[in-house]
């Protein structure tokens, strides 16, 4: 358990079937996932974790690495470097509570003491002007903007980067 009352666990499969079947509200339900989302979520290579809150209950999840990753992103070429892409997710409830700062900055330590990297890079939708102020205050600031592929349409994407140190900017 961290000082802001989140636990870290592995990602299981019982895990990744519930956040495959969480459903977000309004514009929100972007988020949502379907049972292919699962094997995603099991890859060690995307490095997913279960977050628990205080009382053991399922309060989201934090992936680092690929999977943070977003098609337009890649094909403007906006991934090279050292930062540490990170994906993640609160579960629907909980959004809009005044959770996200304090959700995003538990998984960032997370992130630092599991990879140690040199910055942490996300790419999040446009639309999101309430996870993007979360970002902001954890941090992150804007580097580029980007369009790509999302169930037949070119969504807006926001790329955010911070120093994995102390919070500054970092270049992409």
């Amino acid at each position: 358990m961290n000082g802001r009352g989140y636990r870290f666990r592995p990602l299981t499969d019982a895990d990744a079937r519930a956040i495959a079947a969480w459903r977000y509200d309004g514009p929100l339900a972007f988020y949502d996932m379907d049972e292919t989302a699962t094997p995603g979520l099991l890859d060690p290579a995307n490095a997913y974790l279960a977050v628990d809150d205080a009382a053991g209950e399922l309060a989201g999840f934090v992936g680092f690495g690929p999977d943070g990753r977003v098609p337009g992103g890649e094909r403007a070429g906006l991934y090279g470097g050292d930062a540490l892409d990170v994906a993640l997710g609160l579960r629907p409830d909980r959004v809009g509570q005044g959770h996200g700062a304090a959700f995003v900055s538990a998984a960032l330590a997370e992130g630092r003491r599991r990879h140690a990297p040199v910055a942490f890079r996300l790419s999040v939708a446009e639309f999101n002007t309430r996870a993007i102020r979360a970002y902001a205050r954890c941090g992150f600031r804007e580097v580029a903007r980007f369009t790509s592929p999302v169930r037949d349409d070119e969504v807006p994407f926001v790329l955010m980067t911070r120093d994995a140190a102390n919070g500054s900017t970092t270049p992409a």
